[in-house]
């Protein structure tokens, strides 16, 4: 790797790491966009770049969402009762959107599903509808089927689901800094669940890139780990000093530049 690759890989798990403890997204909004341009720059097919940037994402936000979390749990702010109830679904539609589907779409496809749901989670945060003030969190049943749902799509497009969790759990009357406490603890469970079918799915493969464990890209992981664990902490406490109205503006913003790179990344392909 040249020096200039280390210090973007960097500045990158900076960037995210601050981003997955303001917006509890674990970062990979930020990282796939920008991992899938990175390893397409060192050589790597574009489709293969697409997977490889997911399942790398996914693996660094084992170590965001910890460190975030803990910011966030020491503001009293995590809904430690969501996440009993979610966990168990996400687990179950992670390993199925990682190992099975994952596995055959294609990388321009798995693009394009980003994303349209990136937009879609944008345009939920961008419009900030007011749910009526009776709805509340679905029962364990309907948490479950949720939980399955995040999972899945993220394990396709390998984001720590916040960009599908913060608006619903918004949607279902949570305050969104608890949404976004929230939303980071989700992404442990998430991205251990991911991680493994990532790496499962991509034993069988033989033109990955030196350094690469399934379909992770070693080398990135470590660089932009190590950096994103110190800002996370950072991201989390300017959360909670800024007003809601804003946070969520900031959010929908950065998934419409994101969803639009990622969109045209696909059609092109």
């Amino acid at each position: 790797m040249s020096y200039f690759f280390i210090v973007e890989l960097i500045l990158l798990g900076i960037g995210s790491g601050f981003l997955a403890g303001l917006l509890g997204i674990g970062g990979g909004m930020v990282l796939v966009p920008f991992l899938t341009y990175l390893i397409s720059a060192q050589g790597v097919d574009g489709e293969l770049a697409v997977k490889m940037a997911i399942a790398t994402s996914m693996a660094v936000i084992i170590f965001t969402s910890v460190s975030s979390v803990r910011a966030h749990h020491k503001r009293g702010a995590v809904r430690w009762d969501i996440v009993r109830k979610l966990a168990p679904g996400i687990v179950l539609g992670s390993m199925i959107g990682s190992i099975g589907v994952f596995s055959v779409l294609k990388g321009a496809y798995l693009a394009i599903v980003f994303g349209v749901f990136v937009a879609f989670s944008a345009t939920q945060m961008f419009l900030d509808k007011k749910p009526p003030p009776t709805r509340q969190m679905p029962g364990t049943g309907g948490q479950l089927l949720a939980g399955g749902c995040i999972g899945f799509l993220s394990g396709l497009v390998g984001a720590g689901g916040g960009f599908i969790s913060v608006p619903f759990m918004t949607w279902c009357n949570i305050a969104i800094h608890s949404a976004v406490a929230t939303s980071a603890a989700l992404g442990f469970p998430i991205a251990l669940a991911n991680v493994a079918g990532y790496i499962v799915s991509g034993m069988a493969m033989t033109d990955l890139p030196p350094g690469s464990f399934g379909y992770i890209y070693l080398p990135a992981l470590g660089l932009i780990a190590a950096a994103s664990v110190c800002t996370a902490p950072l991201g989390a406490r300017a959360a909670h000093s800024l007003p809601v109205r804003r946070l969520k503006r900031i959010f929908a913003l950065m998934l419409y530049m994101l969803a639009i790179y990622m969109l045209m990344k696909g059609i092109s392909a």
